[in-house]
């Protein structure tokens, strides 16, 4: 772990941040003066990179290295944060995947549900009563139960339903701890890797997004996922970004 500066703030970890959602997830945060642990699995040169850029405008960050699919390396992970500042506050799941070419078959599940509830319940005992836990998702894949995913993506869509299912499962003991836990679904957000990877798979699916609407933007969402992490909302509640056709169907007492 590499640190740049960070006493006397909270501290966050948002995991698979080096880049895209999660990198401006921890330009935002720190900005509003979080100190930001920036995980990445592999691309350290490009975390680090990222950390600069946040000191470099007043920020403080650090980065870490862990697999969060691997048990071991997700306990270092946090058992890392703990013993350099003492205290975790809030820990923002953003890291996902599963479209990788070489993936195991049973890679998605592991990384979208286990691991995400792993990286949980290792972060629990270190997060003060007032901490929070954001999971970050999308439409796709949080209104799978009720509506297709695109071709390609439904192996995604599944398992990260099925990880949001067990953080919500696991909604009890937040509450004794008097842990905050908010979800933040977006409709494809534009200019990500998925987009990417399911225009050349599916372009259909991804026009069909963009003719309900402009897509939310990289910085947008970020924000919101930002947001979630001070929000005052009831244990569970879920914060929407884009897509107002699938929310047509969704409980009103959830729409963020």
């Amino acid at each position: 772990m590499t640190t740049t500066t960070g006493t006397g703030r909270r501290i966050v970890l948002v995991t698979g941040s080096s880049r895209g959602i999660g990198a401006e997830t921890a330009r935002v945060l720190a900005g509003r003066g979080d100190h930001v642990v920036v995980n990445y699995r592999e691309k350290r040169k490009r975390a680090e990179t990222l950390a600069a850029e946040i000191a470099a405008a007043g920020g403080s960050a650090s980065v870490a290295g862990a697999d969060i699919a691997d048990p071991e390396s997700a306990r270092a992970l946090v058992e890392g944060v703990v013993a350099e500042f003492g205290r975790l506050d809030v820990l923002v799941l953003n890291a996902s995947g599963g479209l990788e070419r070489d993936a195991a078959p049973d890679y998605a599940m592991l990384l979208n549900r286990d691991a995400q509830t792993g990286l949980a319940a290792l972060a629990l005992p270190h997060l003060p009563a007032g901490g929070r836990i954001v999971f970050v998702t999308s439409h796709q894949a949080h209104f799978s139960p009720t509506r297709q995913a695109p071709p390609g993506y439904e192996q995604i869509a599944a398992s990260k339903r099925a990880g949001e299912d067990a953080l919500r499962a696991m909604a009890g003991e937040f509450a004794d701890r008097g842990i905050g836990f908010t979800v933040v679904s977006g409709d494809m957000i534009d200019g990500t890797i998925i987009v990417r990877l399911l225009e050349r798979r599916d372009p259909d699916a991804v026009t069909e997004r963009r003719d309900q609407g402009d897509l939310p933007t990289v910085e947008e969402f970020a924000t919101a996922v930002a947001d979630a992490t001070t929000l005052d909302a009831p244990l569970g509640h879920t914060v929407y970004v884009g897509g107002r056709d699938f929310l047509s169907t969704a409980p009103a007492a959830s729409h963020g």
